[in-house]
Formats: structure tokens, C-alpha cells, sequence
């Protein structure tokens, strides 16, 4: 399955989470798998596709960031796999 990760920066933390990021990488339990991610020009926000069969790895992974922002997760599918669930009901 995969997820649109949104974190929303709390206030003045983009200098922190760069920091950490640089000291100790994005600290993902195994199983959770960065696809690939979006920051919005202001370093307030990040738009991340991750992806796991397991959706608790996502609490794992929070715990070690959520000092520093707040998360919305969201499952999501490719625009050619929701054209596919639609034609069905065409």
C-alpha cells in the first residue's frame, strides 16, 4: 500500500530536522519504505510517498520525529489505479 505522508513543520524546526536527518538519517523501521518526497518553499511542509504492508511501522517511525513536527498519513493510489476502480463502475 502506498501513503502520502504530510508533515507539517512545527514553528522554526526546518534547521532541527535537517540536523537529525543529517546525524541519523529518516530512522524507518524496517519494512517502511521512503518512495520519494516534496518540501514546500517555505520549509513548513513535506509531502512523502512511503510505502509498507504494515501501517503500525508508521508509529515507530513517528515517535522519532513527532518533537519536531506532526504528521497526516493518507492512503493513496496511482491515477491509473483509481481510472481502473472507476471503469468498473462505468
Amino acid at each position: 500500500m502506498v501513503y502520502m505522508v504530510i508533515e507539517h513543520f512545527k514553528q522554526g524546526a526546518a534547521p532541527d530536522i535537517y540536523r537529525r536527518f543529517r546525524e541519523k538519517g529518516r530512522m524507518m523501521p524496517e519494512g517502511l519504505e521512503y518512495v520519494s518526497s516534496w518540501i514546500d518553499l517555505d520549509f513548513k511542509i513535506c509531502y512523502q510517498l512511503m510505502r509498507t504492508e504494515d501501517f503500525t511501522l508508521f508509529d515507530k517511525w513517528i515517535y522519532s520525529w513527532r518533537d519536531l513536527m506532526e504528521f497526516e498519513i493518507i492512503p493513496v493510489r496511482t491515477s491509473a489505479g483509481a481510472a481502473e476502480v472507476m471503469n468498473k463502475k462505468l
